[in-house]
């Protein structure tokens, strides 16, 4: 064994224990230095956060302003229910995550405990509906249909549901008066998330925990105005939990309500004729096909055409807004917006886009004047056109030999059309444009606000499209790709135009612009956008701005803040052009295409304009369109798979004009049978109580039908307005739609 000497021994201990005093000394360093960093550094900062742990926050959630049609009678309003919610918190603290207290909740409720669970489940992209979108640290609604006695079960037996509670709560209600459903215009609530609370914490209306935002329609677009401001109440409490004192408290400050220029009464007749139209067109041979009209969608535009306002605006498919109230089920979610249901969740007035057909043709009237050429013409209404070997027909192959635009307008000619475009497009350059081409078809229906939004209060509109040369290049950049890796030249159909856009699909060709000019080809256009257009042919050439909000009205009454119309823009016509267009539109109604269905009408009295379209869709049944106007309002109805224009959405815009002014099926005028012969004006008055001065409406409107019969003095009912005349068998037979060549193209 190796001897160390004592002075080698004691040199080794000597370091050890400079080692370990340097090590004791740098942590008491370090020890001083974070206290020294929490207590005076951040000290005040620390201080006010621990004052904070001992106050507590009571929310007290704001009344949502009402929705009101423009009478008063609520579109949408708040009913008190008793609502039962979990708090995810306290359930996560349970050794089971709460289940056996949400099984027995659910025995309580009638529900499935699958389906309790699944409400207090957070929604993430892998989570299907339902589930909850909001905080996980607020309470989140197992239901809000509990009876008195189911709460009282619940709050009885506390022990037994702990972080359950079984509360009255002010909850969303969509009354659908005189059963107008409105929902598409109206939207839906569900929960703020962290993310919105997060955006919005700096801004002058940031969101609580407990705040429901609208998600679609006038509920997401006056979301602010309608939300109000929740009242938050501060107390102080001691480290038990026990209340010691109220530090601060903020009142509630109920929303505003908003005055719509919906009419409760005109929206239902105009979904009632709109479903009707729908289900007749289903009963109609296409021969096309084979098979019946699908007439698998639609809408209809009403507008007051001086001013811009909607007075109704429907969408079909449908669905009831009062499903997400509350928290969606999974059968209603997969219902509105699965494919089979054809997703009812779009409003299609603002958000369906197809080609036009037939109604387009004011367009390019104005654009041949404005490039020169003379109304009168005349211009020659042939069978067909033909260009390098193809043949562009005419509606049912009809000549009428030389004619003035105006007439062309009346018997819907296609072929003058395409003889003017294909002359425009040949003084451009054709398929090699000269540098600062014209371009009038396509520049003038920019002009008239195509390719773009209208401007209409409501989220998420579409523009449509307007398929010039620039369009043209930007898809072909897009699609080239694609087209060249399937097309074929001696393939499908679909693999013939793959081949050939894929040569030149860049180019604006004559074939485009020919079918461009009876609006089908590429162009997409939405209800909004023509109901707007025809609106402002009607008022003297000004497009305004479509506008479903009149006013917003405090909840008291004493504030009332008037939503004017805007314009945005004029038609790009002269007076005199938009006179002899509005007088060959009422020509539409008296002697052209839709003669048949306003027979008997009182022209004298209320002159009718109108025109009308058949747009086909390449894969597709043809898309019905009616587009027109009185001095009064426009009404733009389409049905898509639907049919001709006057033969399916025809009758049903006809009866919405004779609800609107009193019109019997003689032509005779009523005016106390008319519902709204004239735009509505004044306000409803809001009392300083918050309650709101509006007429009765009927819930069952089939009952007033049955009191009309039995009392001739009884109120007419809404929903069976005058209805025109039917058609003789030889309009019908000669309308109907008939099989064709050549390429696609519109019909009357």
């Amino acid at each position: 064994m190796t001897n160390i000497p004592e002075t080698g021994r004691n040199t080794r201990v000597q370091v050890r224990l400079v080692v370990i005093q340097v090590l004791v000394v740098s942590l008491l360093l370090t020890l001083g230095g974070r206290l020294w960093y929490l207590q005076i550094r951040e000290g005040a900062a620390y201080a006010k956060e621990a004052s904070g742990n001992h106050v507590q926050q009571v929310v007290q959630p704001a009344v949502r302003g009402s929705i009101l049609d423009a009478r008063g009678v609520a579109l949408a309003d708040n009913e008190t229910r008793l609502v039962v919610s979990a708090s995810r918190t306290d359930l996560l603290k349970m050794p089971d995550d709460g289940k056996d207290v949400l099984t027995k909740l659910a025995g309580v409720l009638g529900m499935k405990p699958k389906e309790v669970m699944a409400k207090v489940r957070l929604c993430d992209s892998e989570t299907p509906q339902p589930c909850w979108n909001g905080s996980p640290y607020q309470p989140i609604p197992i239901t809000d249909e509990a009876t008195p006695k189911q709460a009282l079960q619940i709050r009885e037996r506390a022990e037994d549901f702990p972080g359950i509670t079984a509360e009255p709560e002010a909850m969303r209600r969509y009354p659908s008066p005189g059963k107008a459903n409105t929902a598409q215009v109206l939207g839906y609530l569900s929960p703020v998330t962290d993310e919105e609370i997060k955006a919005a914490q700096n801004t002058n209306s940031p969101y609580l925990r407990s705040d429901q935002v609208g998600r679609s329609g006038l509920e997401r677009q006056y979301d602010k105005q309608l939300r109000g401001k929740a009242g938050v109440t501060r107390y102080e409490v001691d480290n038990l939990g026990r209340v010691i004192g109220q530090a601060e408290a903020d009142p509630t400050e109920p929303g505003d309500n908003l005055v719509t220029s919906i009419d409760s009464r005109v929206q239902r007749i105009a979904e009632y004729q709109l479903n009707e139209a729908m289900k007749e067109a289903r009963k109609q041979h296409d021969r096309n096909t084979g098979t019946n009209y699908k007439a698998d969608s639609g809408a209809v535009v009403v507008m007051e055409a001086k001013t811009g306002r909607v007075v109704a605006m429907a969408s079909n498919p449908n669905y009831d807004p009062n499903a997400w109230v509350g928290g969606i089920s999974a059968k209603d979610y997969a219902r509105l917006t699965g494919k089979s249901s054809n997703y009812p969740l779009l409003n299609r007035a603002i958000q369906g886009q197809s080609a036009p057909g037939s109604i387009f043709k004011v367009v390019p009237t104005a654009a041949a004047i404005n490039a020169g050429y003379s109304f009168d013409g005349p211009y020659q209404c042939s069978s067909s056109y033909s260009l390098g070997g193809q043949v562009f027909k005419n509606f049912e192959s009809k000549g009428y030999g030389p004619i003035s635009l105006g007439r062309a307008l009346e018997v819907s000619c296609d072929t003058v059309f395409y003889r003017l475009s294909h002359e425009e497009w040949k003084r451009d350059g054709g398929a090699k444009p000269k540098k600062k081409a014209d371009d009038w078809f396509y520049k003038t229906a920019h002009q008239f606000g195509l390719a773009k939004e209208t401007g209409i209060d409501l989220p998420n509109e579409v523009t449509g499209r307007i398929p010039d040369r620039q369009w043209k290049l930007d898809y072909w950049k897009a699609n080239k790709d694609v087209w060249c890796r399937t097309g074929k030249r001696n393939g499908s159909y679909a693999e013939k135009i793959a081949y050939e856009n894929c040569l030149e699909g860049n180019r604006l060709r004559a074939g485009d612009s020919i079918n461009y000019s009876i609006g089908q080809g590429d162009t997409l256009v939405t209800p909004i956008q023509m109901a707007t257009i025809y609106g402002a042919i009607s008022n003297g050439g000004t497009l305004y701005d479509p506008s479903v909000g009149k006013a917003v009205i405090s909840a008291d009454g004493k504030t009332v803040t008037p939503i004017k119309p805007k314009s945005h823009g004029k038609l790009p016509m002269s007076k005199t052009t938009r006179d002899r267009i509005d007088d060959a539109l009422a020509g539409v109604a008296t002697r052209g295409t839709a003669a048949w269905r306003f027979g008997g009408w009182p022209q004298d009295k209320i002159p009718m304009h109108a025109k009308t379209g058949t747009a086909e869709v390449y894969g597709k049944q043809t898309t019905s369109w009616f587009a027109t106007y009185t001095k009064d309002y426009s009404i733009v109805m389409t049905i898509a798979q639907g049919g001709t224009g006057s033969g399916a959405s025809g009758p049903a815009v006809r009866n919405i004009y004779n609800a609107l002014y009193g019109v019997s099926e003689d032509g005779k005028i009523d005016k106390k049978k008319a519902l709204l012969s004239t735009p509505q004006e004044t306000l409803p008055k809001v009392k300083t109580d918050g309650t709101i001065s509006s007429p009765k409406v009927s819930k069952d409107p089939a009952k007033d039908q049955q009191a009309k019969k039995k009392d001739p003095n009884a109120p007419a009912d809404p929903l069976q307005p005058a209805t025109a005349a039917p058609p003789t068998p030889e309009n019908r037979d000669t309308r109907r739609q008939r099989r064709r060549k050549g390429s696609r193209r519109s019909t009357t």
